[in-house]
């Protein structure tokens, strides 16, 4: 369902004990919707995805009578219901701090609100206040070139990531089991394993670099920031497999295939 993900985004930032507190969310299209701009301001989050389909998108005045003199071909008819989101701002500031409390899970309230039933006041509120936040969101994208460069970067960044770990993951991307639990369990676990298996290609490329630079070679420091640790080539997810071929003096019901723990790169 689109806007889940936010809220997956939202509990694993409030959970976040660390020293590194981010104030930024980036997320797919699938991943933002009206409602989840307006939880996230509340939050204290800025939600800046990446967007397609910029055409099916409207940018809502701020009032009827308001017009820009060069810009103003970008906004609709609509305008952000003010009336509407001070009458449930009670409400709404009541709604995040239930959640940033941990009273109440961001998913499931985004479950809720995710019916998009007009009957539903909570989640017209959401969904008014989300209008102006994501019409500031999209005048920022269009203003600012580095912003627009800064979730580009991001947005790749994490699909390269997510896309090492599909590879990484045993069996493919199902989870053969209803557990929640163990649902969880494989995810993390998945995680781990990509980042130790990039943290370990990472060192490689580094010997690698120290040893062209100590034959003299110039190495630049740019052109190894391109450098991705996402190489799967010399990754063995399987392990060592050592079989004994039919027919040799060995060959025996105690062969057994022999594969070790490491899946790391192997050094050059």
């Amino acid at each position: 369902m689109r806007g889940v993900g936010g809220g997956l985004h939202h509990r694993g930032l409030l959970k976040n004990t660390s020293d590194v507190q981010p104030d930024t969310i980036h997320a797919d299209t699938q991943g933002q919707s009206l409602p989840v701009f307006g939880l996230a301001a509340l939050l204290g989050f800025d939600l800046l995805p990446r967007i397609r389909n910029w055409h099916d998108l409207i940018f809502y005045r701020p009032a009827l009578n308001t017009h820009y003199q060069h810009i103003d071909s970008l906004f609709g008819d609509e305008v952000v219901d003010w009336d509407l989101i001070e009458a449930h701002w009670t409400d709404l500031l009541r709604t995040a701090i239930s959640i940033r409390e941990n009273r109440m899970s961001s998913v499931t309230l985004l479950r809720r609100l995710g019916n998009r039933s007009r009957k539903n006041r909570l989640y017209r509120a959401f969904r008014e206040l989300g209008r102006a936040i994501r019409t500031i969101a999209l005048l920022r994208y269009l203003s600012e070139p580095q912003l627009r460069e800064q979730i580009t970067q991001v947005t790749n960044r994490n699909e390269a990531f997510h896309g090492f770990a599909d590879w990484l993951m045993f069996g493919g991307k199902l989870i053969g089991h209803n557990d929640p639990d163990y649902q969880e369990k494989v995810i993390k676990f998945n995680e781990l394993l990509a980042n130790c298996v990039r943290y370990s290609t990472a060192l490689d490329i580094t010997d690698a670099a120290n040893d062209i630079a100590a034959e003299g070679h110039p190495v630049d420091l740019d052109d190894l920031a391109t450098v991705s640790p996402y190489i799967t080539h010399t990754v063995r997810r399987f392990g060592n497999w050592t079989l004994t071929p039919f027919g040799s003096s060995t060959a025996g019901r105690e062969s057994r295939p022999c594969a070790p723990t490491s899946v790391v790169s192997t050094p050059r």
